[in-house]
C-alpha cells in the first residue's frame, strides 16, 4: 500500500504522519510531498528518515491513496492528475466538498456511500465534522429542523501564521499579522472571508456541508463563527430544533452508544468538554446537554474537538483505513 501526504510539512500534514503511525496502517511505501522550498528534506515517519519530493514525482510513483492538505488551488489542480494514474485522493481542503459528483464524507455517518469509482472524495471542514457527528444520529431519531450554533475556533484552524501571531503578541514582539486585528485577549467574529449575505465563507460550511453530509437539505442551520486565543481544539454552542419531541435521558444515551462520542456531563463535579482536555484525541466530547426552556422539542449542547485530529488529520486517516479494509483501492 502505497500512501502519499501531499502538505507533509504543514500543521494538519504533520499530524497525518502521527495518525497514521498510531493507527499502523499497512503501509509498504510512504510518499510525503511538499512545495518546492521544502523538497529534498527529510521527515521520520516509523523511525524512518524519507525525503520529500513534489507533487510531479510522487504522481510517477503511483500512489494508491494521496492525503491532500496542501489547500484548494493545489488540489483542484492536482487531485485530477493523481486520480487519473488509479490514485484515489481525500482532500482535505474546499475544493470538492460541494461538488454534486464529490462525497463529503465522516466514516461513522456516511462512509458506506463510497465505491470503487470515488477516486477523490472530500474531507469536511473541522467545524462541520464535530457537530454532524454528534447531530447524526439524533436526526436519525428526532428528524432535525433548525441548527443554531456559534463556534469558539482555535488560532490552529487559521495555520501556524496565526499561531505566531498569538505567541508574538504574548510577548509583546511585533509580527506578521494572521487577522486584521490583535487575537491576544481578545475574540474575533471573523472566520475566513466574508460573503455578499455577510456570512463569512466558515459560516457557510457550517450550512451547506452538515445538509450534504446528513442528506437532508430540509435543516435549517444558521451559525456565527469565532476565532478565539486557544491553541488548539474548536468548541461549539449547538442549539437543535426537532420536529418530535424527545427524551433528554434517551437524547443522552443515544449520544453515549454512538461510535466517536465521549459525553462530559457531570455538573455538580464541574465535569464538561474543554478544548484543553480534546487537545491530542481524536473523540467528539459533547456536555451542558439541556432542554432549550424557550420552545418545545430543542435542545442544547456544547461540542468540542481537537481541530487538527477529527477535524482533519483523523478523519482523512479513517476515510483511508475505511477504503483499504473494504477493498475499495
Amino acid at each position: 500500500m502505497k500512501i502519499a501526504i501531499v502538505g507533509v510539512t504543514g500543521m494538519v500534514g504533520q499530524v497525518m504522519l502521527r495518525v497514521l503511525e498510531e493507527r499502523n496502517l499497512p503501509i509498504t511505501t510512504l510518499i510525503p510531498v511538499a512545495s518546492e522550498k521544502s523538497i529534498g528534506k527529510k521527515i521520520t515517519f516509523n523511525n524512518k528518515e524519507y525525503a520529500i519530493i513534489s507533487l510531479a514525482d510522487a504522481i510517477l510513483n503511483k500512489p494508491d491513496i494521496a492525503l491532500f492538505s496542501a489547500g484548494g488551488a493545489t488540489a483542484l489542480e492536482w487531485a485530477p492528475k493523481f486520480s487519473a494514474v488509479g490514485c484515489t485522493v481525500i482532500d482535505n481542503s474546499s475544493a470538492f466538498r460541494m461538488d454534486h459528483d464529490k462525497k463529503l464524507i465522516v466514516p461513522e455517518i456516511n462512509a458506506n456511500t463510497l465505491t470503487l469509482e470515488d477516486k477523490i472524495i472530500a474531507n469536511p471542514n473541522c467545524s462541520t465534522i464535530q457537530m454532524v457527528l454528534a447531530l447524526a444520529p439524533l436526526h436519525a431519531k428526532y428528524k432535525i429542523k433548525r441548527i443554531v450554533v456559534s463556534t469558539y475556533q482555535s488560532i490552529s484552524g487559521t495555520g501556524i501564521k496565526a499561531v505566531q501571531q498569538l505567541e508574538n503578541e504574548m510577548k509583546g514582539i511585533d509580527g506578521q499579522m494572521a487577522y486584521p486585528h490583535p487575537i491576544h485577549q481578545n475574540v474575533l467574529p471573523h472566520c475566513d472571508i466574508f460573503e455578499a449575505s455577510g456570512y463569512t465563507k466558515e459560516e457557510m460550511k457550517l450550512v451547506r456541508e452538515t445538509q450534504k453530509i446528513l442528506n437532508d437539505y430540509t435543516v435549517a442551520v444558521t451559525a456565527t463563527a469565532v476565532r478565539v486565543p486557544t491553541a488548539g481544539g474548536h468548541s461549539e454552542s449547538v442549539n437543535v430544533e426537532f420536529e418530535n419531541d424527545f427524551n433528554i435521558k434517551e437524547l443522552i444515551t443515544i449520544l453515549t452508544n454512538t461510535e466517536g462520542i465521549i459525553v462530559e456531563d457531570d455538573l455538580p463535579n464541574n465535569i464538561y468538554p474543554m478544548p484543553i482536555n480534546a487537545h491530542g484525541k481524536d473523540e467528539v466530547f459533547v456536555g451542558r446537554i439541556r432542554r432549550d426552556l424557550s420552545q418545545p422539542n430543542t435542545v442544547n449542547m456544547w461540542i468540542v474537538a481537537d481541530n487538527l485530529r477529527k477535524g482533519a488529520a483523523t478523519n482523512t486517516v479513517q476515510i483511508a483505513q475505511y477504503l483499504i479494509k473494504n477493498n475499495l483501492v
